[in-house]
């Protein structure tokens, strides 16, 4: 068995390496600053054309898995945040919220 085959989930129907999983995993624990920290870092190292193909591509699919993560946590800041409001009369009520 080589390296590469090793990498790669056993589980039926699974196509993604383990290592991509656990990456997965990893930026899910994320905070939102965490993420956007590292996705500004990978941005600039996309930019400054340095990284070899490889690396470039690594970097760009780990900063579409941040993006991705950014746009979630900032969606669930929106729910909590618009769901409580209030009325004209002072009384907060909750509020339905419109995500397109």
């Amino acid at each position: 068995m080589t390296e590469e085959t090793a990498n790669w989930s056993s589980a039926a129907g699974e196509q993604e390496p383990r290592a991509e999983q656990e990456v997965a995993c990893d930026v899910a624990g994320m905070t939102f600053e965490q993420a956007l920290g590292e996705l500004e870092r990978i941005v600039q190292e996309l930019e400054r054309g340095q990284l070899d193909l490889d690396a470039a591509i690594k970097a760009y699919e780990r900063g579409s898995q941040l993006k991705a993560h950014c746009t979630a946590k900032l969606r669930e800041a929106q729910l909590r945040v618009e769901r409580i409001s209030l009325a004209s009369d002072g009384k907060a009520q909750a509020e339905p919220v419109d995500l397109d």
